[in-house]
């Protein structure tokens, strides 16, 4: 290998893949980054980012750029009935009050990721075909016949990863019945519009939720409706507005309002998966969506994704090549639990944002009492908990 530093090399330039990246760039550890498309980007709109990933990006360094380029949401922010009555508030914060919670349109989240790393770590239009190891490294094939070689390959690339299969027996992503349907609004479009509020309204079968990004400029729109059809897992299908508008007919005038202002919308297909038996294999592990791809219903997928860099960089910083395969165990055995309790609850979250209850008491009941999970989720602090792990 001709040296005890370790070289690691993430596949897949989205927000997992950066995050990673930029942690173990913190800790000193040589990174590269493969992403398939000729230049960083991501479609699609908006992403929450919540207080246990908050608190891991400002230690990146990243705070003040969450702060200017994402909508902090704030107080005001509530669970709705589809007339508009309120169910509950929803948080907003830590226990503590210290970090909050943001909506950032994902491609300045992305770009912000981008651009805290070193020149070079980042190379585009490099689509991995091929995996191998051996004892002593591990070495990546390109679609354009590049090769490069790592003590440590981390398979950031997404549900429909390719390296996936390396891993563990492959998993059919599952379909949850249901597409979402999201867009952007400017803000001043709709002025009597609470700027600063995470609103989420449920109905039988559907919901519709709406949160600021770019600092309250924009308005980030989702509803959620009923799909018989397996609908594609993407980011760009162009929806019909006055489709979305008739599912929500009759509903509080505020969406009324809001869906009024649609003129372009996208639509995906909503998927997760069975929680995987392995993450690991030798010198390769899984990492987020590639690991563990959940619902949207948490608002968690990119905040745990950006939890498994940073715990990744925890359990790898001080290593050598030959101890990495250990490491990589490690940061499965500390990850698994937690990020499979994230997919189930997601689930449940779902089924109560879509009021699939018979009696509606009770799915108000677990919306009131849904403050302990979220306190659970982000009050926790992966790189205090990672460090702790890998002492034990």
């Amino acid at each position: 290998m001709g040296s005890d530093r370790l070289r690691v090399a993430i596949v897949g330039g989205g927000i997992g893949g950066l995050a990673a990246a930029n942690a173990l760039v913190r800790r000193g550890i040589e990174v590269t980054v493969f992403e398939q498309a000729p230049a960083l980007g991501e479609v699609g709109a908006g992403v929450l980012i919540t207080p246990n990933s908050v608190r891991q990006l400002a230690r990146m360094g990243l705070g003040e750029a969450v702060a200017e380029l994402g909508g902090r949401v704030g107080a005001g922010s509530r669970y709705c009935r589809t007339d508009g009555s309120t169910v509950g508030p929803i948080r907003t914060a830590d226990s503590e009050g210290a970090h909050g919670v943001y909506g950032m349109h994902r491609a300045d989240l992305l770009g912000a990721l981008a651009g805290a790393l070193p020149a070079g770590v980042v190379r585009t239009g490099h689509r991995c075909v091929g995996f191998e190891q051996d004892a002593g490294s591990a070495r990546l094939a390109f679609a354009d016949g590049a090769r490069a070689e790592a003590d440590v390959v981390v398979a950031a690339d997404g549900i429909h990863s390719a390296l996936q299969r390396y891993v563990a027996e492959p998993a059919e992503p599952v379909y949850s019945g249901h597409v979402a349907y999201r867009g952007l609004i400017a803000s001043d479009a709709l002025p009597s519009w609470p700027r600063d509020a995470h609103l989420v309204w449920m109905g039988e079968g559907k919901h519709f939720m709406v949160y600021p990004v770019r600092g309250g400029g924009l308005l980030n729109y989702v509803g959620f409706l009923p799909s018989a059809d397996a609908a594609e897992e993407t980011w760009s299908g162009v929806g019909d507005p006055d489709a979305l508008r008739a599912a929500f007919t009759g509903w509080d005038p505020l969406v009324g309002e809001l869906l009024s202002r649609v003129e372009t919308t996208y639509w995906w297909g909503l998927y997760d998966r069975e929680p995987l038996p392995k993450w690991t294999n030798g010198r390769l592990t899984l990492l987020g969506d590639a690991a563990h791809p959940m619902l949207p219903h948490l608002g968690q997928g990119a905040n745990q994704s950006i939890e498994d860099g940073v715990a990744l960089a925890v359990m790898l910083d001080g290593g050598s090549p030959e101890d990495a395969p250990r490491a990589l165990r490690s940061y499965e055995e500390f990850r698994r639990p937690r990020t499979a309790k994230v997919q189930e609850g997601a689930r449940a979250n779902g089924r109560r944002y879509d009021s699939q209850y018979e009696d509606l008491r009770e799915r108000d009941a677990e919306i009131a009492a849904s403050g302990e999970l979220r306190a659970w989720l982000y009050d926790h602090d992966v790189e205090l908990r990672a460090g702790e792990f890998a002492r034990a």
